[in-house]
This record gives C-alpha cells, structure tokens and sequence, in this order.
C-alpha cells in the first residue's frame, strides 16, 4: 500500500459517500449509535475493524478500504509527529 501525502481521515470520506443521509438514519441502519458514528463522521473517532466490517455490509465496499482509509491516516499523522531516532536492530547469532 502506497502512502498519500495528508490522507483525509476516513470520516471524510465517509461523510461524501452518505451524501445527505442524516447520521441518525445511517446510524440506525448500521446499528450503531449516532454518537458513534457523528464521532467518525467528525473524524474525533477513527474506523475499526468492526465498522469497517459495518460500513462495508452498508454501502457495498471491501471491510479493506476502509481499514486502509484508516491506517494511511494514521500512518501520516504518526510521521508528522516527533520521535527518536532509532537505528536498525542488529541479530543476534
């Protein structure tokens, strides 16, 4: 999987493809609470691999895309960040 440059999170995406759904009406078909799902729609919540499985039964996509969605959001959020260096670990024989 290719990194993005500053992926938009996941809830973003999401939020497109309801279109003008009401997060109440996809919550309650999804089966999940509007709580929970206006957290991921407002990208405070990230996608798990239970919604995932959810969002995919819902809108006909792969478990996949969202899970992937999610992870190069967190993989470019994790590299904007500061850390210490850390050199490679060598084997021991």
């Amino acid at each position: 999987m290719a990194q993005m440059f500053n992926p938009a999170h996941p809830g973003r995406v999401l939020r497109e493809w309801l279109g003008e759904m009401q997060v109440s009406a996809a919550a309650a078909h999804m089966r999940v609470s509007r709580v929970t799902l206006s957290r991921v729609l407002n990208g405070k919540a990230g996608i798990s691999a239970d919604m995932s499985l959810r969002l995919a039964e819902a809108l006909g996509t792969s478990p996949t895309l969202w899970i992937d969605l999610q992870t190069q959001y967190d993989l470019w959020q994790a590299s904007r960040k500061r850390r210490p260096k850390i050199g490679l670990l060598k084997k021991v024989a």
